[in-house]
């Protein structure tokens, strides 16, 4: 019986070169393959499990996470091919041209790569934090990868940005700081409005929104004399950044209610027009013959 199980485990698979594939090499790959998993969602709990009790930042959490993920992969790999017999130096020594030819050909991509090593390292970005990209996206980051970023709009849209993009262009954290984030929003008066009164009507509307920050509180400003209008500027703190679009709505239906309660009007663009009586046409001095 244990020698038909060691014939079972020689039989030969697939051979090309000096690679031999045998059932036990399979077997011996698995296990390897099955270890290295194991390994890393055993490393991963950990990590959760010391974040969950506050002796790890998140983002400090997530960063050795990725890093550790991706390391243990290329080790696996690695034991992987060492494990089917395939020579590492080998092939790498025989392949220089070829990645000489894909380094030339994926400059972007390692671009990415080493962007996305460099926002691990430095933990810049991490998953749940809303930023800011170019021509004003806004998203929630979902994850960060070695080569790409994935982010979810306020229309519940995910977007993939190369981690390049990330490092090379302007980037607005909302959350890095985690504190409530100010925010404004525009209002004018029509002229001859009870200044105080628009102020404590601001005030007050943006205290009753839940979402509103309690401390700093709300405040006013006044903010101009406009061509049509008193112009204030009602400046409040809030840490739901993602959906503030919404709140901002909710402030506005509040404030204009407000104002219709208090006969206080939001006047429509405005513009004086003087129109010039034309002089009579002045009579010739000599009647014509």
């Amino acid at each position: 019986m244990i020698t038909q199980f060691k014939e079972i485990l020689e039989v030969s698979i697939v051979s090309f070169g000096e690679v031999d594939l045998r059932v036990y090499t399979i077997m011996q790959l698995l296990l390897v393959i099955i270890i290295g998993k194991i390994a890393i969602w055993s490393m991963q709990r950990l990590i959760n499990r010391q974040i969950t009790k506050d002796n790890i930042n998140p983002r400090k959490g997530y960063a050795i996470s990725q890093i550790i993920t991706y390391l243990a992969w290329v080790i696996i790999i690695v034991l992987a091919l060492d494990t089917i017999g395939l020579p590492i130096t080998v092939l790498i020594a025989g392949s220089t041209a070829l990645f000489v030819g894909l380094g030339l050909g994926l400059q972007d991509t390692f671009k990415d790569l080493v962007a996305g090593v460099v926002i691990l390292m430095e933990r810049t970005l991490a998953a749940g934090d809303i930023v800011e990209v170019s021509a004003g996206l806004v998203g929630r980051v979902k994850e960060v990868g070695l080569r790409t970023t994935l982010l979810e709009t306020r229309e519940d849209i995910v977007i993939v940005v190369p981690n390049q993009k990330m490092t090379s262009q302007n980037v607005i954290n909302w959350t890095q700081n985690r504190r409530a984030v100010r925010f404004t929003i525009e209002v004018g008066v029509a002229y001859g409005s009870d200044v105080r009164l628009v102020e404590k009507i601001l005030i007050e509307c943006a205290k009753k929104h839940n979402a509103v920050a309690k401390k700093p509180l709300p405040a006013v400003h006044f903010a101009n004399f406009g061509n049509s209008s008193l112009d204030f500027k009602l400046l409040f703190y809030s840490s739901e950044l993602f959906r503030i679009e919404k709140i901002k709505s909710d402030l506005r239906f509040m404030i204009d209610q407000a104002f219709r309660d208090n006969n206080i009007t939001i006047p429509f663009p405005q513009q004086d027009v003087w129109l010039r009586t034309p002089l009579p046409q002045q009579q010739d001095e000599f009647p014509s013959m």
